[in-house]
């Protein structure tokens, strides 16, 4: 690819400025978001640099950021400006900031004027284009902001710099095209758009046979998965093939839209070897008319018909949701909808957020009467409810034996924590050496949020 061709060219004009190079990469937001930073790391690594996560120490420092809610927007202008003093002190440090905050143009503005230290800008479409850009930047001694270019050219075989020996993410589309009144997905992101079938199951073959144990399948979207592409590709026949593929793994994905699952999907998932039986599917609302104005393309009616059908053809089948509280206009008598439907399905766990209002999307624009604190005790009477049905969920565990991936050593000293099918957190006393691996742990009592078991 033209662009990568400048990875070559920097790798002496980086050794020659710095000696001994460092890169930051700082990453903000969903796991989309994660998958590029690992990218970046991985072209950072290729251009000479080595990859640290001390501002101080580094030569190359870059903001990989969220656009979905205003806090972490905030939080990105606060690291910023916080580096203006250490740009002092080095001045050939290079700043960068990409992602989905950058290709909102008030905030590519803000940037631009407010902190003129900042090097190097560049949006959601430009990923592959970096190596380029940086280029620029570095032999030009000049400013570089680069967005708004709809570019849906999907860059394949980027370098990656995966930051688990075991956990792997795989694209497998980008965009999205479904205008939730609420979200700037579509306006950052783009519309979706597919790689190509061959190309997700050469990746999901490579990463098995190099021994990663857990994939995780990303989209916007992934239920959207092949519309854009000829021939009969679905989501669904994509997961059937490379559960196909031989090895000990199990593949998660997200994140699914109630709309456009299908029950083929579904069956998909009840006949597999490899899938996990856990599906994280947003409802955001109880409520018909929230959802109506929340623009979601489908009522409590058609969403419990989905989850009714997965939980009859999934076996031990684990729910997770987003969901919004305090949507402008929303009445308690409605959000007490959503408290129902909890009930009703039964989470295992949730993402909660009290509404934020995104810039040039409809929902900022709507009447909001009620006041954060009512919304904050509304979002507390959720938090509770979704407790007790966590801890009973949790309970049904004990006494259960499960088979675990173990990911990382728990803050006790001496334990480990693991990952049941159902993306249920397990501790357990054991040896880090079987981090990486699955293991057969028997649960001897269950907490609101985590399971305790012993290794059998």
């Amino acid at each position: 690819m033209e662009d990568l061709k400048y990875i070559e060219l920097l790798k002496p004009i980086v050794k020659i400025k710095y000696k001994k190079p460092f890169a930051m990469v700082k990453t903000y937001g969903c796991q989309q978001n994660v998958s590029d930073g690992e990218k970046l790391k991985g072209m950072l690594e290729n251009m000479g640099y080595e990859l640290t996560d001390d501002k101080e120490k580094a030569d190359f420092i870059i903001f990989n950021t969220c656009a979905i809610r205003e806090h972490a927007q905030d939080r990105v202008f606060g690291n910023v400006g916080a580096l203006k003093n250490l740009k002092r002190k080095k001045p050939d440090l290079i700043i960068a900031l990409c992602g989905c905050m950058m290709e909102q143009e008030h905030v590519a503005e803000k940037i631009k004027s407010s902190f003129p230290f900042v090097n190097l800008l560049f949006g959601t479409y430009s990923l592959h284009r970096f190596p380029k850009l940086l280029y620029e930047v570095l032999t030009n001694d000049r400013r570089v902001f680069e967005r708004g270019v709809e570019d849906y050219f999907i860059a394949e075989n980027l370098p990656v710099h995966r930051d688990s020996k075991f956990k792997a993410w795989l694209p497998i589309m980008y965009g999205c095209n479904n205008f939730c009144s609420y979200c700037v997905v579509p306006y950052v992101r783009g519309r979706e758009r597919s790689r190509q079938y061959k190309d997700v199951i050469n990746e999901a073959y490579d990463l098995i046979n190099k021994g990663y144990k857990e994939i995780t399948l990303l989209g916007q979207n992934v239920n959207s998965y092949g519309k854009d592409l000829k021939g009969n590709i679905n989501f669904a026949k994509l997961l059937s093939a490379i559960d196909e593929i031989q090895g000990d793994y199990i593949i998660r994905f997200m994140t699914s839209h109630p709309k456009d699952i299908t029950y083929e999907l579904i069956d998909t998932i009840a006949n597999s070897k490899h899938i996990s039986n856990h599906l994280h599917l947003p409802f955001q609302s109880g409520n018909d008319r929230i959802l109506k104005e929340m623009n979601r393309h489908y009522n409590r009616e058609k969403y419990l018909e989905i989850v009714n059908y997965a939980k009859s053809k999934i076996p031990n089948l684990s729910l997770t949701s987003d969901v919004i509280v305090g949507f402008p206009g929303e009445t308690y008598e409605e959000f007490k909808d959503t408290i129902s439907l909890i009930e009703e399905v039964r989470y295992s766990s949730l993402f909660t957020f009290i509404f934020s209002p995104r810039e040039n999307t409809p929902a900022a624009k709507m009447d909001d009467p009620v006041t954060h604190e009512q919304k904050v005790e509304w979002f507390d009477e959720l938090l509770l409810t979704q407790q007790r049905i966590s801890g009973e969920i949790c309970k049904d565990f004990e006494g259960k034996t499960v088979k675990a991936l173990v990911e990382s050593k728990a803050k006790k000293q001496g334990f480990l924590v693991a990952r049941t099918p159902e993306n249920i957190l397990v501790e357990f006393k054991g040896d880090e050496r079987l981090i990486g691996n699955f293991q057969n742990l028997y649960i001897d009592k269950a907490k609101n949020w985590v399971l305790l078991g012993k290794l059998i």
